[in-house]
């Protein structure tokens, strides 16, 4: 079983994964913090088959978690939460929540929940494989739909975008997802004949509404603006990070001849070339950065590709 924790505590995330991997009950492929750095897609890239949720989290919680990813994401769902009120549990069944994990965490507890899960899980997907067994033979010419992230990454504009994170080291990054998808609209506009560069603002507030639905209320869209915004600030510091260690080992690099000017400013990867090298004790990590500046050029440069 591959399992993904989400809890805002990291002595909880290190409760659950040492009691999953010394009980020989899976592997622990993933954690975050927060609601707000977890997606479906993601989520099944990995072959995750056991979530573990968090209820309560500062940015978004594990109901509003649930309630985006439950739709899509065909492992199980363990919410877990000190909380017991009837109303909340009754809401995190009713979105698909598989079993509910009390804290204090109690490893028995734990245990007993996590082997029954699996096990109902184990069962399931292999009903599953004997159904598409006897549908392949029933018919050779049926033609599954589909599948819609695959398409996704069909569009031109997102692969360039994909190869162009990775380059800069922060393909694995949670904000990676927002940046591309404002890739998306970027070129949505573009293909509407809208010249002008939208505002930062309204780019956050465009790729949460693309991601949540127009159902989504203007708290909860409020909400994942923010978060949205903390998980790209954190992204363009881990590409500074790499761009700046790039060219500490090789200044000619080609990467860093033609990342470091173009996505940041030249005295800001400086900066951060000398605090790599223990030259000073100024923490850049604060720094403002100019994020309008690295979205287009993550464009142009997408563009290009």
């Amino acid at each position: 079983m591959n399992f993904f924790i989400v809890d805002d505590s990291t002595t909880i995330r290190a409760m659950l994964s040492n009691i999953i991997e010394e009980e020989g009950m899976g592997t622990v492929i993933g954690e975050a913090e927060d609601g707000s750095e977890v997606y479906v897609d993601s989520l099944v890239e990995q072959k995750i088959d056991i979530l573990l949720v968090d209820l309560l989290m500062p940015n978004r919680d594990g109901i509003e978690t649930v309630r985006e990813i439950a739709p899509f994401f065909r492992g199980k769902i363990i919410m877990i939460s000190q909380v017991e009120t009837k109303d909340m549990i009754g809401e995190a069944y009713a979105l698909g929540v598989d079993h509910y994990i009390t804290k204090p965490i109690n490893r028995l507890e734990v245990v007993s929940i996590l082997k029954k899960v699996s096990d109902h899980h184990r069962l399931e997907k292999s009903l599953s494989d004997i159904q598409k067994s006897l549908s392949f033979l029933n018919s050779h010419t049926q033609h599954p739909e589909p599948n819609k992230t695959y398409l996704a990454h069909k569009n031109p504009i997102i692969t360039s975008g994909k190869n162009i994170l990775l380059e800069l080291g922060i393909i694995g990054e949670s904000g990676n997802k927002d940046l591309l998808d404002i890739l998306s609209i970027l070129a949505q506009l573009e293909k509407d004949r809208i010249r002008e560069t939208p505002s930062l603002k309204d780019l956050y507030e465009k790729a949460i509404e693309k991601r949540l639905g127009s159902s989504a209320s203007p708290l909860d869209i409020k909400r994942e603006i923010k978060a949205g915004e903390q998980r790209i600030r954190r992204a363009i510091h881990q590409a500074l990070d790499h761009i700046a260690s790039l060219g500490l080992t090789d200044y000619t690099n080609p990467k860093f001849e033609n990342y470091a000017s173009s996505f940041f400013d030249y005295s800001q990867v400086r900066m951060k070339m000398l605090e790599l090298e223990g030259k000073t004790n100024d923490d850049i990590s604060h720094t403002r950065i100019n994020i309008k500046k690295f979205i287009q050029a993550l464009y142009m440069e997408a563009k290009q590709e």
